[in-house]
C-alpha cells in the first residue's frame, strides 16, 4: 500500500479534513437507537455554514478523478423544502445505494451478537462480572478514531481507495466468523468453567472481529462521499440507518427468537415432537454469514470498480485537527459532560434485560417486547429529529435525561414485581412499556447530542469534529459497564440452603448439598440448584447498583451537568471554532 503525502494549505487557522470523516459513524452501533444518528441528518431543512454537509460535499467533489477547475460551480446543499425518494434517483445511484446498504448489513451482523445475543446466552452460564468482561469486545467502536486516518491515508490505486480495505477486512472477517462458529459451543463452555474462567479468550476472539468491523466501517463511511453524486449525498446517512439497523435487528431480534427452543416447539414444531434447540444456532448462524461475507466480498471484488480519487491527505493532517479540537475549553467541558452523563443509566441498560431472564422471563419474550419496540422507536425517530430542528437540541437532552432516570426506576419496580407464578399478560404488557420508555429516552438523548454535534462542528472539519465528539460519547456509554456488573456481583448476598429432605439420587444433576455456602456468582447458583438446594438471596445487587447508580446521575445532572450544558448551549458558534 502507498502512503500520501501530506498536503499543503494555505489556511492557518485550521487543517484540512480528510474527506472520510465527514460520514465517520457517530454511535458505535450497539444498538438500534444508534440509527437515529442517519435520520436527524436526513432531515435537517437548513443546510447552511454551520452544517457539515457542504463541506463533505465540497470533499466528494474535489476527491472526484473527473474534478476540474475549469468547470462551473456546481451548486451545494438543498434547497428548502426539497426531498427526494428513492426510486427518483438516477440508476447508478439507486444501485450505489443497495450496495452501501448491503455492507453497513454486513457490519451488523457480528454487532447485533456482540452487543446483544451473546451475553443474553451467556448469562446462563456467567455471572454479571464475566459479562462485564465480554463488553469490552464493544470497545473497537469506541475507539475507532484513533486508527480512521491510517485507513483513509494508506491504500493502493490498483484496488482503490476503499476497496484496498473493504475487500480484505471482509475476507478477513468471513474467515474468521466461520471459524469462530467452529469452535464457540466448545468456547462458551469452557467460558463457563469455574465462574467465567475463559471469558477472556472468549472476550478476545470477539473484540477482534468487532475491530474488523469498526475498519471496515471506517473505509464504507469514507467510500459512501464517492459512491453517491453530490446532489445525493444525504442517502448515505439513510444507507447506514436501513443497512446497520436491519442487521442489528436480524442478529439480535430475530436471532434470539429463533435460537429459543420454546419459542420453535410452541411455532414451528408439532407438540408431539419437541426438540431441545432452536430453529437457529450460534455455531451456525456465524458460519452462514461467514461465508456469505466471502460470496459478497468476491462480487465486489469482481464487479463493482472504484473510481479514482486524488486523496493528498496525510495522517498527521486529521491527527493535528484532533489535537487542536482538544485544546478548546468549550470540548473539554463537553468531554467531561459525555464521560460521566451515562452513569445514571447504566444499570438499567446493561442488567435489567439480564435480570429478567434470571427471574424466569423467557427468551422469546424478550424477543417479542424488541419485537414490538423496534418500529416504535423508528417512527418516533423521526418526530425527534423535528423537535431538534425546533427547540434547542440540548435542551431537550436534558428533558430526556431526567425521563431516563424515571425509566431506570420503573425498570427496577417491573423487576422487583416479577410475578412468583410466572409472566403473565399484564406483566407482558409492564416489561414492554418499561422497554418503550427506556428505548425511547435513550433516543431522544442520542438524537439531539446528534443534531446539536452537527450545529457546533466546524464544516471545514466537520467529519474530524463530530467524529471525535462521537467517540467520547460512545465511550461514556462503554466504559462504566464493566464496573456495574462487578459491583453487581460484589453486592449481591445469596446462601444455598441444603434441602431439609434429601431428594433422591437419581433427580440430583449434581453433588447432594450438604451445607450452605455463597451462591452470588452463577456457577455457585447452578451448583446448588443441581445439588437440591435452595439459593436464597437476601441482597439482590442489581437493586443496589440501580439505586447507585440514578443517585449518582441526579447529583452530577443537577450538580454539574445541567448548569453546564445550559452555558455551553449559549455560546455563539466561533467558540467552537479552531483558531491560531
Amino acid at each position: 500500500m502507498s502512503k500520501r503525502a501530506p498536503k499543503k494549505s494555505n489556511r492557518k487557522s485550521v487543517i484540512p479534513k480528510s474527506s472520510t470523516d465527514s460520514l465517520q459513524d457517530q454511535n458505535g452501533h450497539a444498538n438500534t437507537t444508534s440509527a437515529m444518528n442517519g435520520l436527524v441528518e436526513q432531515r435537517r431543512k437548513h443546510a447552511s455554514i454551520d452544517s457539515p454537509s457542504s463541506a463533505s460535499q465540497t470533499a466528494s467533489l474535489m476527491g472526484r478523478s473527473s474534478f476540474n477547475l475549469d468547470d462551473p460551480v456546481p451548486k451545494m446543499g438543498h434547497q428548502e423544502g426539497q426531498s427526494k425518494g428513492f426510486f427518483e434517483l438516477s440508476k447508478k445511484d439507486q444501485r450505489n445505494f443497495l450496495l452501501l446498504v448491503l455492507l453497513y448489513f454486513l457490519q451488523g451482523i457480528p454487532m447485533g451478537l456482540a452487543t446483544g445475543s451473546v451475553p443474553f446466552l451467556l448469562k446462563s452460564v456467567v455471572s454479571y462480572s464475566a459479562i462485564g468482561v465480554f463488553s469490552l469486545a464493544a470497545y473497537p467502536y469506541s475507539l475507532k478514531l484513533f486508527w480512521s486516518p491510517i485507513v483513509d491515508a494508506v491504500w493502493t490505486p490498483r484496488l482503490g481507495r476503499r476497496k484496498s480495505w473493504i475487500l480484505p477486512i471482509q475476507t478477513i472477517s468471513g474467515f474468521s466468523m466461520i471459524w469462530l462458529g467452529s469452535k464457540v459451543n466448545v468456547m462458551m463452555q469452557v467460558a463457563g468453567e469455574k465462574d467465567g474462567a475463559g471469558m477472556w479468550s472468549f472476550t478476545w476472539w470477539w473484540f477482534a472481529l468487532v475491530f474488523l468491523c469498526a475498519t471496515q466501517d471506517i473505509a464504507v463511511d469514507g467510500w459512501a462521499l464517492t459512491l453517491l453524486s453530490e446532489e445525493n449525498l444525504s442517502f448515505a446517512s439513510t444507507a447506514q440507518t436501513v443497512g446497520l439497523t436491519g442487521g442489528q435487528f436480524l442478529s439480535y431480534t430475530v436471532f434470539l427468537a429463533f435460537n429459543s427452543k420454546d419459542f420453535a416447539n410452541k411455532w414451528f414444531r408439532p407438540a408431539s415432537a419437541p426438540l431441545d434447540t432452536g430453529l437457529m444456532t450460534l455455531d451456525g448462524y456465524l458460519k452462514f454469514w461467514g461465508w456469505a461475507y466471502l460470496v459478497v466480498t468476491f462480487g465486489l471484488a469482481v464487479l463493482k470498480k472504484e473510481e479514482r480519487t486524488r486523496n493528498t491527505d496525510g495522517i498527521m493532517d486529521v491527527y493535528k485537527t484532533m489535537w487542536g479540537i482538544l485544546k478548546l475549553k468549550n470540548i473539554q467541558t463537553f468531554i467531561v459532560i459525555h464521560l460521566i452523563a451515562k452513569i445514571g443509566f447504566q444499570a438499567n441498560d446493561a442488567v435489567t434485560s439480564l435480570k429478567l431472564l434470571d427471574k424466569g422471563f423467557s427468551q422469546e419474550d424478550l424477543a417479542l417486547t424488541i419485537l414490538i419496540d423496534f418500529p416504535i422507536e423508528i417512527f418516533l425517530g423521526y418526530y425527534i429529529g423535528k423537535w431538534c430542528q425546533t427547540y434547542p437540541p440540548m435542551h431537550i437532552w436534558c428533558w430526556a435525561f431526567v425521563g431516563r432516570l424515571a425509566a431506570a426506576g420503573f425498570a427496577q419496580t417491573v423487576v422487583w414485581s416479577f410475578p412468583p407464578g410466572g409472566t403473565t399478560t399484564m406483566y407482558l404488557l409492564m416489561v414492554i412499556c418499561e422497554h418503550v420508555m427506556s428505548t425511547f429516552m435513550n433516543t431522544v438523548m442520542f438524537v439531539a447530542v446528534s443534531a446539536f454535534h452537527a450545529k457546533i462542528s466546524d464544516p471545514v472539519i466537520g467529519g474530524t469534529y463530530m467524529t471525535l465528539l462521537a467517540t467520547v460519547s460512545n465511550l461514556g456509554g462503554t466504559f462504566p459497564r464493566i464496573f456495574v456488573l462487578q459491583f453487581v456481583d460484589l453486592f449481591t448476598v445469596a446462601t444455598c440452603e441444603p434441602p431439609t429432605t434429601p431428594p433422591k439420587t437419581e433427580l440430583l444433576k449434581g453433588s447432594l448439598v450438604t451445607q450452605a455456602f455463597s451462591c452470588a456468582l452463577e456457577a455457585d447458583k447452578h451448583r446448588c440448584r443441581d445439588g437440591g438446594g435452595f439459593c436464597n438471596v437476601t441482597t439482590d445487587g442489581y437493586y443496589v447498583m440501580n439505586v447507585v447508580c440514578i443517585v449518582i446521575g441526579m447529583v452530577t445532572f443537577w450538580g454539574f451537568i445541567k448548569p453546564a450544558v445550559t452555558k455551553i448551549q449559549a455560546l455563539p458558534l466561533k467558540a467552537w471554532r479552531i483558531s491560531e
